[in-house]
Formats: structure tokens, C-alpha cells, sequence
């Protein structure tokens, strides 16, 4: 009996360590991937092209449309350097 508990311990331990780590790897590095990704997308536009984050699929004037994440409602613009 004592056995069985301590794998189960284990399993705990080891499902909340993965929980963690995806945990983390969700709010740190996945929106710098994004970021990344529609960062590549704008310099194909121009030269110092920028990335910004939008809400609601609301574009600023001057700016184009770049990616949409539909499910967590977060949109990305690409805009032309200010001169």
C-alpha cells in the first residue's frame, strides 16, 4: 500500500511540474513567438515596419491589418515608420 501511495505522490508531483512548465511557456514565450511571427510578416511590407498589438480587430490609420488569434480576440497591425 505504501508503494501505490508514493506513485501516486509521483504522478502528483510530476503532472503538476508539466502543468508549470506549460503554464509558463503560455504566458511568456507563446506571445513572443506571436510576436516574432507577425514581426517577419511586417518587414515584408517596407523597412522598419512595426508589430502592434490591437484589440478588438480595431486598425490604426496608416496601419494594415496583420493577423488575428480569433480565439483569444488579440489582433496584430503592422505599422510604417514615423518620420
Amino acid at each position: 500500500m505504501k508503494e501505490a501511495t508514493g506513485e501516486l505522490n509521483m504522478t502528483v508531483i510530476t503532472v503538476v511540474a508539466i502543468a508549470a512548465i506549460a503554464g509558463l511557456f503560455y504566458a511568456f514565450v507563446w506571445p513572443m513567438i506571436q510576436r516574432s511571427i507577425v514581426q517577419n510578416t511586417c518587414n515584408t511590407m517596407g523597412n522598419n515596419w512595426t508589430a502592434q498589438e490591437t484589440t478588438n480587430g480595431q486598425v490604426t490609420a496608416g496601419c494594415q491589418a496583420a493577423k488575428s488569434d480569433n480565439a483569444g480576440g488579440t489582433s496584430w497591425q503592422c505599422c510604417p515608420p514615423t518620420n
